[in-house]
This record gives C-alpha cells, structure tokens and sequence, in this order.
C-alpha cells in the first residue's frame, strides 16, 4: 500500500462506550453503540455506501441541474449466521431525486439512472469493496502495560 493510495481514520475512546473518529483533515464523527445520539458502526457502514454512490450521481447531475430534493436511503437486515456471525445482509441503496421542470431539470433526470448503475458497477470505493468481500486484518500495535 502507497502512502498516496492509503486511506485512514482513528478512533479514540473518549469514554465508556463513546468515541471520535477523526479523519487526516480533521473532521470528527461521534461514535458509540446506540445506547445514545452517536452513530454505531453499522450505521456508519450503511452511511458509507449510501454517501459514496450519492457523491457519485450528486456531482455530474447537479452539473446538469440543481436538485430540489436529493435523499438517499440505506437498509440492511442486521442477522446472526448459523455459525453465531454477525453480518448485514439485503443492503439497498435508494435514491429519491428531483429536479425543476425544464429543460435543466430534464437533462439531471436523464441520466440518473446510468449514474447510479455506475456508481454501483464501477466508481463507488465502498460498494465495490463490500461486493469484492475484501478481508480485514486485525493486529494490536504494542504490548499492552499496566503501570506497577
């Protein structure tokens, strides 16, 4: 992995059940197990497909025309395999789009769904990741101390 290809967040404890994850441009996303407010990891998994394939259509049609409504909504059955997994299956994605009447607002509908079949084939970082089912390494970066 290049260091121009690579990808990175942290994420740190803030307290019992709470974090912040923080971005290399600083940007924070509360985070937490859905006891409160904070987003919980699903919910950012589902936000991260959702975002990434609307980023995709939301930049090339609003080229065309301004959308007077752009809502994206994500599901997902959160089940427990046989083997006791946890595992999201069912994932959608759904675009609710509209553009003026007009011509703009016509070019903007025309092409949403080529968009969105792209989004999905090709561009969307996230989605095509999921689909590929790319494994995940875990490791701890240190020896772990208790003061004496």
């Amino acid at each position: 992995m290049t260091d121009g290809n690579q990808r990175s967040v942290e994420i740190e404890r803030t307290s019992a059940g709470e974090y912040d994850v923080r971005n290399v441009r600083g940007g924070v996303i509360p985070l937490g197990s859905g006891d409160d407010e904070r987003f919980t990891p699903v919910e950012l998994l589902l936000a991260a497909l959702g975002g990434c394939s609307g980023i995709d259509v939301d930049l090339v049609t609003s080229r065309k025309g301004e959308p007077t409504r752009f809502l994206i909504r994500v599901r997902g059955d959160k089940v427990k395999t046989e083997g006791g997994e946890n595992r999201l299956e069912n994932l959608e994605v759904e675009f609710d789009v509209a553009f003026p009447a007009g011509e703009q607002g016509d070019r903007a509908r025309a092409i949403v769904p080529r968009l969105i079949r792209q989004s999905h084939d090709k561009l969307c970082t996230v989605t095509r990741t999921v689909e590929a089912g790319t494994p995940v390494s875990t490791f701890e970066a240190g020896a772990v101390t208790s003061p004496q």
